[in-house]
Parts: structure tokens; C-alpha cells; sequence
């Protein structure tokens, strides 16, 4: 008899959620969004669920760019090539060989891999590389880095002309400098660089960490709001680990370049872009210019 009641009561919990959605559908339709994905919300599995959230969010009318990382599926390949990986600032050294992994594992697997994940949901995901038409402008970020870059400058138009004709772009961070070599990009680097070249209304981090936490050592200690100031503080103190510093960083530049708000989200979390775009209360942390109330 529960269970028939608890069978009786769905159809109207799936209005009532769908209720909740409405007025943040009307606000975020013609608005770009631009979602880095990273971490385990790349595996088989979540890749599948977040590509059909995408589609949905395509199907409302939000403008979608996803910018996408690999750092642990490039180290798996550097292993098989008997490379070992080295970090500075979690950011990867990277040499000519290593670039090449890069590329091939960005580029021809991961990139593509995703495209096809989106686009069996009936959406028209393409995916493009930072070196396609010019669209990420690189310049080496260190030498001690080696092929490593930073990006100079996007060109918004490859992105627009996609955008205009409903088609989502998946960028793979690769970008190539005036000369024509190319650099490996950190993923969220070039996520923050494309939302705020494109002034988009929010940046969405997706990564294995839930969010900024208040105490380090508790990872249920998820901060559900920070101001940029005292984002500033915490990044300039060393409060901030380094894996998280590249994408705290993201963020900021995001916000510094008129993006609307940043997100840090645990995208090991089914649907968790959905959660945080179209529920009251959201989830992970919201970063935005000015203090939390």
C-alpha cells in the first residue's frame, strides 16, 4: 500500500519540480552558458547523463559552449609511452612528445567521445579544437612549463556563428600561438577565458570536488556562497590547494571579464547541472562579485 501511495504521489512531485524549473527556464533561454567538464563527471556513465542534460538545457533554448579537460586519461596514455607526469602549480610540464599525447588524446578521443554522447540525445553537438579557425590565440605561459599556454585571446565569432545556428560547441583546450605551435591549455583556464569573452551568464565548473569548502579537512563543509573579495583573500593567503588554484582562478577571470556568476559543482553528482541551475537552492558554491547576503 506505501508503495502504491509513494507511486500515486510522483506524478505530482514531477510537476511540482518541473514548476520550480519554469521561471529559470524563461531566465536563462538566449543566455550563454558556458560548462567545463573535468574529473569523474567524465566517465562512461556520467558523460551519458550529463550529455542528456545538455540536450534538454539545448532544447529550452540555452546557449551551451562545454569546454572539456583529460588530465587523467593524458596521464594514462603518457604511461603507456613510459612517460611519467610532472606538475607545477597543478598545472602539467609539458614537452613535444607530451604535447602530442595531449592532442591526440584531447582531440581525437575525448572531444569526439563527447560530441557522440550529446548528439545520440538528438542534439547538435560539434566539436572544435582551440586551433580550429583561430579560436584560442595562445602564448606560452613559462618556459619551465614548456609547451604549456595561456590564452592571449578568443575569437568570439567561431563561437557565435555555432551558437546562432543552434549547434553546441565542445572545445578541447589546445590553442595555438601566431607562429602556429601549438599549447595544452588547462581546461578550466580556457573555460573562464570563453565566459568571459562571451560575457555568459554563468560559468559552471563540474569537477570531483563538491565545492569550496570552509574547513579543508571536512568535505561536507561546502561554502554555498563566496564573494570575489574573499575568494581573493583565500587564493592570496595559500588557502586554497593546487589543484583548486586553476580553477579559482577560471572563476575569477570569468567574473572580472562580465560573466554573471561561477559555480563550483561535484559532477560525480547525477544531474547536478539541472540541480543547480533550475532549483531554488542549488548545490556546490556560487561565486559571485558581491558578498553572499
Amino acid at each position: 500500500m506505501e508503495s502504491l501511495r509513494r507511486e500515486a504521489g510522483a506524478p505530482a512531485l514531477t510537476a511540482e519540480v518541473l514548476t520550480q524549473a519554469l521561471p529559470y527556464i524563461q531566465r536563462f533561454r538566449g543566455r550563454s552558458i558556458v560548462v567545463k567538464l573535468g574529473g569523474a563527471a567524465m566517465a562512461g556513465e556520467m558523460v551519458d547523463t550529463f550529455a542528456g542534460d545538455v540536450a534538454l538545457l539545448a532544447s529550452v533554448g540555452i546557449r551551451l559552449v562545454v569546454v572539456h579537460g583529460g588530465g587523467p586519461q593524458i596521464g594514462e596514455m603518457m604511461e603507456r609511452f613510459g612517460k611519467s607526469a610532472r606538475f607545477v602549480d597543478g598545472r602539467r610540464v609539458t614537452d613535444s612528445e607530451t604535447l602530442e599525447i595531449a592532442r591526440m588524446v584531447l582531440v581525437g578521443k575525448i572531444n569526439s567521445g563527447i560530441v557522440a554522447a550529446v548528439n545520440r540525445h538528438g542534439s547538435l553537438a560539434v566539436g572544435v579544437s582551440g586551433e580550429d579557425a583561430r579560436l584560442i590565440k595562445a602564448v606560452q605561459r613559462d618556459p619551465s612549463l614548456g609547451f604549456v599556454g595561456e590564452v592571449a585571446e578568443v575569437n568570439t565569432d567561431v563561437l557565435e556563428r555555432l551558437l546562432s545556428m543552434g549547434l553546441i560547441p565542445v572545445v578541447s583546450s589546445i590553442g595555438a600561438g601566431v607562429d602556429g605551435q601549438s599549447y595544452n591549455i588547462n581546461a578550466d583556464t580556457v573555460a573562464g577565458a570563453l565566459a568571459a569573452a562571451l560575457r555568459a551568464e554563468r560559468l559552471i565548473v563540474l569537477s570531483d570536488v563538491g565545492g569550496l569548502l570552509g574547513d579543508i579537512d571536512d568535505p561536507a563543509s561546502v561554502l554555498s556562497e563566496v564573494s570575489v573579495s574573499d575568494l581573493e583573500t583565500s587564493l592570496a593567503s595559500g588557502e586554497v590547494s593546487e589543484g583548486m588554484i586553476p580553477k579559482v582562478e577560471a572563476c575569477l577571470a570569468a567574473l572580472d571579464g562580465g560573466t554573471g556568476s561561477a559555480h563550483l559543482l561535484d559532477g560525480r553528482q547525477p544531474h547536478v547541472l539541472l540541480l543547480e541551475l533550475f532549483t531554488d537552492t542549488g548545490v556546490g558554491t556560487m561565486i559571485r562579485t558581491e558578498a553572499p547576503a
